[in-house]
C-alpha cells in the first residue's frame, strides 16, 4: 500500500509518530505532504501523480459510459470501486484537517476521476460533521493536551489501518464534493426567497412559509444519498432581523436550527431563487446564484470508517 498523508495546516507533531512508525513497519510506503489548511489544486498534484503511478489507464467504464447505461444500479447501495481488481497496489489518502480540507481533497479526486483510492480522515475539529456522519472520534477542547494527543494518535492509527467502506459521494453542479454538510440560504442571510426540492418533493416554498432561512443537507452512508432539512433560523449568528421591542429583548436564537419534522431523503436537492448563498463544508461561494443542484455522483467514495 502507498499512503499519502496530507497534513492540512501542520497539525502533526513528534507526539503523533507512533502510528506512522507502526504502519511503516508493515511495509506501507508513507508519503508525507504538509499543505495549506484548505489545500490548493497545485498542492494536490502530488496525489494526482501517485494515482497515475498506480493506475496509468483506467480499464473500467468511464463516467459517460456509466451515465448511458439503461439500468440504474449505480444509484443503489454504494459498492466497492470497480478498479480494485486492476490495482497492483492500493492507494490510501489520509487527510488530517477540517471538513473544508477534506472537501477540497474529495473534489480533486472526483474531478480527476480516481475515487477508487481509499480515504482516511483524521478530524482536527470536534465539530466535524463528516466525522459525526461516519462515526469517527474527535478530540474535545476541554480535554487535557495529553488526552487530545492520544485521541489524534488513535484516529490516525485507525485512518491508516482500518478497512475502507463505500459510501455515496455528494457533489453540486459547480463540481464541489461535500464532505460533511452543505447549506442553501438567502445571500443576505435573511429569510429565504425561493424553493428547495428533494427529488420530486417540496422541502420548502418561501411564498407559503414564514421564518424559513434555507436548508442544510448531509451525505448519507447508504442510498439514496442525501438527507436534508429546512432551517428555521439563519445560518449566521444575529443575521435574522429583530422585529419589535420584545424581539430585541429575547435571547438570540441559535444559528442554523433545523426543523426535525421537515427531514427528507433523496438522491438530489435542487434550489431556485433570486439570490441564493451556497456553502459547502463552511466555505461560502463567492457570488450569489439563482439555482443550485446537489446530487449523488456516479462513483462512490471509499472511506475508512467503523
Amino acid at each position: 500500500m502507498i499512503c499519502a498523508l496530507l497534513d492540512c495546516g501542520g497539525h502533526l507533531t513528534d507526539a503523533h509518530t507512533t502510528a506512522l512508525t507502526e504502519t511503516a513497519r508493515h511495509g506501507v510506503r508513507i508519503e508525507y505532504f504538509r499543505v495549506a489548511e484548505v489545500p490548493s489544486r497545485q498542492e494536490l498534484k502530488a496525489i494526482d501523480a501517485l494515482a497515475k503511478e498506480i493506475l496509468p489507464e483506467d480499464p473500467t467504464p468511464s463516467l459517460d459510459e456509466i451515465a448511458a447505461q439503461p439500468d440504474v444500479s449505480h444509484l443503489g447501495a454504494p459498492g466497492p470501486a470497480p478498479q480494485a481488481p486492476f490495482l497492483h497496489e492500493s492507494l490510501r489518502i489520509v487527510v488530517i484537517g477540517n471538513d473544508a480540507a477534506l472537501s477540497a481533497v474529495l473534489t480533486r479526486m472526483m474531478r480527476a476521476d480516481y475515487l477508487w483510492a481509499e480515504v482516511g480522515f483524521v478530524p482536527t475539529s470536534e465539530y466535524s460533521t463528516a466525522a459525526m456522519n461516519w462515526g469517527l472520534k474527535t478530540h474535545e477542547t476541554d480535554q487535557s493536551l495529553a488526552d487530545q494527543v492520544a485521541v489524534v494518535e488513535e484516529a490516525l492509527s485507525f485512518a491508516l489501518t482500518a478497512p475502507a467502506k463505500p459510501v455515496p459521494l455528494i457533489r453540486n453542479d459547480a463540481g464541489l464534493a461535500v464532505a460533511g454538510s452543505a447549506t442553501i440560504a438567502e445571500w443576505s442571510n435573511e429569510e429565504i426567497t425561493g424553493e428547495i426540492i428533494v427529488d420530486d418533493a417540496v422541502l420548502l416554498r418561501a411564498d407559503r412559509e414564514k421564518d424559513v432561512f434555507g436548508a442544510k443537507l448531509v451525505p448519507m452512508t447508504d442510498a439514496p444519498g442525501i438527507v436534508a432539512a429546512k432551517a428555521v433560523t439563519s445560518f449566521e449568528a444575529d443575521a435574522a432581523p429583530h422585529r419589535g421591542l420584545f424581539a430585541r429583548l429575547r435571547k438570540p436564537a441559535q444559528p442554523g436550527q433545523l426543523d426535525p419534522a421537515s427531514v427528507m431523503q433523496g438522491r438530489a436537492v435542487q434550489a431556485g431563487g433570486p439570490s441564493l448563498s451556497v456553502s459547502v463544508d463552511g466555505v461560502r461561494a463567492k457570488r450569489p446564484v439563482k439555482r443550485v443542484t446537489f446530487y449523488r455522483h456516479l462513483r462512490d467514495l471509499q472511506i475508512v470508517r467503523p
